[in-house]
């Protein structure tokens, strides 16, 4: 049995708190691109358990405020 899910994410809302942190700027801070924190923003792309734990570290809180396993259905056929 498999189930549907998906990772959502609050970086862009997290960025903003940080006094508006731009995308490079976190980008530099957990030593990817700019397009790979985009991607991950829009959902396009599920980072590493390693670099997850880095963007969660950048705005000091645990990884759950940062990112979200939500299961979408409960079978797939």
């Amino acid at each position: 049995m498999h189930k549907k899910y998906e990772i959502n994410n609050k970086i862009k809302t997290l960025r903003f708190f940080a006094n508006e942190m731009s995308q490079q700027t976190l980008a530099e801070l957990t030593g990817v691109s700019r397009q790979t924190i985009n991607a991950i923003e829009l959902g396009k792309y599920t980072p590493s358990l390693d670099l997850a734990y880095k963007i969660a570290r950048v705005f000091e809180v645990p990884i759950d405020d940062v990112f979200e396993y939500v299961v979408l259905d409960e079978k797939i056929k």
